[in-house]
């Protein structure tokens, strides 16, 4: 064994090796030549076997104590293979490549002969753009997709990561949102787990096609100026006995004691996470995905997981060796992953899933937080979903569920989500979830929408959710693409369409979403009515009226932070968006009067189940993100 491999191979059994990827696995040393690495510290033999030996093993050899395992053999790029073990008793087993780059199709498991993906990249610009901004004060509007059930072609088979450009790529940016994020594209076994049973973390999954297309997907969503993130699975990984799972015939990737290995809310098995060469395996894959695949950010899933030992069915009582509910594996894992991704990236995001109220998910690790840039608001979307799904005159004793995200919006940097779990499993979709009929539906939608848009905080929208789907979403087949042939639906789309832009262009939307001063509420005492002011830098400001009754009222007055003329710039109640007003009331000047403390006010006409966006006239935004607003007769 050479000098270098030997320090490789330390450095990995210590948890210090972020590149494992390069060496372990497959990996081209000659035109038809390969060298196998593979890690097994308690096997009593490992082999490859594959199409280039027949299936016929070709032995490896063991690296002294490293518990690692060498060898060369010829074949040809594409060639699928496996790894061979004889365990302890004396069984063979045959095995996943754990580092492999790529894997022939489900439902088989083996790994094909791959180089390290490479790609003359094309998004330079994109790159030194998102290295030049910070993105706490830009605008982050994210677009959650599921590639296998967003198109599908007419014999129900899947799009390709190359005509996911065409049919995805387009169609988002011109909705207006500024990323996509992408539910786990890492080769994977079961549709039905949505890509979160993972078993190949350095693979693109194949069904949409080679690893190379699917750099071509990242860079051409680049250079059309979206950014790409990606659903990423570290804490629990799929239970078939071929893939990771008791590995060399022992627990090597999952912990040694079956009551914390066994994942039994998911079926899966928990990581051992303060395994050092679990932690290099782990690490590597947040680099690969990072590095060589250009991902804009990993949004890190099922945190909770990782941080509580309670937190699965069954383990109610599970402590750590100081008494406490706290994961030390899991936790110190996390800030080790954020340490060393920023080192490397310090222009990514790193999002975490995370349900608890652990403090400071997103706060710096030099303040005692776990590092994350931000964590979703699962509280928000959990009280907001729960108070438009009540009937508009019974929630009205409710409107805490609205109003107590005051109390904590500041704790974190939070995402508020929008996501697929809360449109699947029998919890109806966004628009199946809206009280009354049809168009009381749509009304309480948009106006929720709002209430998402303008609230301190970055955004999430599920696919299908942008022009109110009907049905929840189905893993297996393609959105309802027919609903667009519905006016109210294909109206619901242009709200959407024309409430991102205008998100976007208005800073005070986005400038100041973490700070106490982005915020001023001027009216929060009310069951029917909020009204607040959103602040960006330099005085900008945009006056949110959100009327929560179907019941519309005259000569509203609306406080406003100085005299002046002001423009209402979105009515939820257009007839553009679905609505019934038809005559334009756009000019609002002040009255001259103060009202709730704010120095000045306007009159408006608040339309009912619905909510006005208004403007200071000297703020003006550009005239092709204006909205025309229109009122009823």
């Amino acid at each position: 064994m050479d000098e270098e491999l030997a320090e490789w191979l330390y450095l990995f059994n210590r948890g210090q090796d972020n590149q494992s990827f390069r060496r372990f696995g497959a990996h081209r040393v000659g035109s038809d030549d390969w060298q196998f690495l593979v890690w097994a510290p308690h096997a009593q033999a490992v082999a490859v076997v594959g199409e280039f030996s027949g299936w016929q093993p070709v032995p490896l050899s063991k690296l002294g104590a490293t518990g690692c395992w060498r060898g060369e053999h010829q074949g040809v790029a594409g060639q699928l293979y496996k790894i061979q073990m004889t365990t302890r008793t004396g069984e063979i087993v045959e095995k996943i490549d754990p580092y492999a780059f790529a894997f022939e199709k489900k439902p088989g498991t083996a790994a094909r002969l791959a180089d390290l993906p490479r790609r003359v990249w094309r998004d330079g610009a994109w790159l030194a753009g998102r290295g030049a901004h910070r993105s706490y004060d830009r605008p982050l509007n994210i677009y959650e997709v599921h590639l296998g059930s967003f198109k599908r072609h007419a014999d129900g088979s899947y799009l390709t990561y190359l005509e996911a450009i065409d049919e995805i790529l387009p169609y988002v940016k011109k909705l207006g949102y500024t990323h996509l994020e992408l539910m786990p594209l890492m080769e994977h076994l079961l549709d039905a787990s949505w890509g979160y049973q993972l078993m190949g973390y350095f693979a693109p999954t194949s069904r949409f096609g080679p690893p190379q297309d699917f750099l071509a997907f990242i860079d051409a969503a680049h250079q059309l100026g979206l950014g790409v993130i990606m659903d990423w699975v570290p804490g629990h990984f799929i239970r078939n006995t071929d893939t990771l799972a008791q590995f060399d015939g022992t627990p090597t990737f999952e912990y040694a004691d079956p009551h914390r290995a066994d994942n039994v809310r998911w079926g899966t098995w928990n990581f051992d996470l303060g395994k050092a060469q679990v932690q290099s395996f782990l690490l590597s894959s947040a680099m690969f995905w990072l590095d060589w695949c250009h991902l804009d950010g990993l949004r890190v899933d099922a945190v909770s997981n990782m941080l509580y030992m309670d937190y699965d069915a069954g383990k109610a009582h599970d402590r750590n060796r100081f008494g406490g509910r706290e994961n030390l594996e899991g936790t110190d894992f996390l800030k080790r992953l954020n340490t060393e991704v920023f080192a490397a990236h310090p222009d990514v995001l790193m999002i975490a899933e995370e349900s608890s109220d652990y403090p400071k998910v997103s706060a710096p690790i030099i303040a005692g937080g776990l590092g994350f840039n931000y964590k979703w608001s699962m509280g928000w979307m959990n009280d907001t979903l729960k108070y438009f799904s009540t009937d508009p005159y019974a929630r009205q004793a409710h409107i805490d569920q609205l109003t107590f995200s005051w109390v904590y919006m500041q704790n974190e940097q939070f995402i508020l989500p929008f996501s697929h779990d809360e449109v699947v499993h029998g919890k109806k979709s966004l628009m199946h979830k809206m009280p009354g009929d049809r168009y009381n539906q749509f009304a309480n939608l948009r106006t929720m929408a709002v209430w998402q848009m303008t609230f301190p905080g970055k955004k999430l929208l599920f696919m299908g959710s942008e022009w109110g789907q009907f049905l929840e979403w189905r893993d297996w087949s393609q959105l309802e693409w027919v609903d667009l042939k519905d006016p109210l639906n294909a109206k619901m789309q242009t709200f959407t369409t024309a409430l991102n832009h205008l998100y976007q262009g208005t800073p005070a939307l986005w400038q100041k979403d973490f700070q106490a001063d982005g915020i001023q509420i001027t009216i929060g005492d009310r069951s029917d009515v909020i009204v607040y002011e959103r602040r960006g830098k330099a005085g900008a400001c945009m006056i949110v009226v959100l009327n929560l009754l179907p019941e519309q009222r005259d000569a509203f007055i609306v406080p406003v932070p100085h005299a002046g003329t002001y423009e209402i710039v979105l009515n939820t109640e257009s007839a553009r968006f679905g609505g019934t007003w038809t005559h334009l009331q756009r000019i609002l000047r002040t009255r001259g009067q103060p009202e709730r403390g704010q120095p000045d006010s306007v009159e408006v006409v608040l339309p009912a189940m619905g909510a006005l966006l208004i403007k200071p006239l000297t703020e003006r935004i550009r005239r092709e993100d204006s909205l025309e607003v229109t009122q009823n007769d």
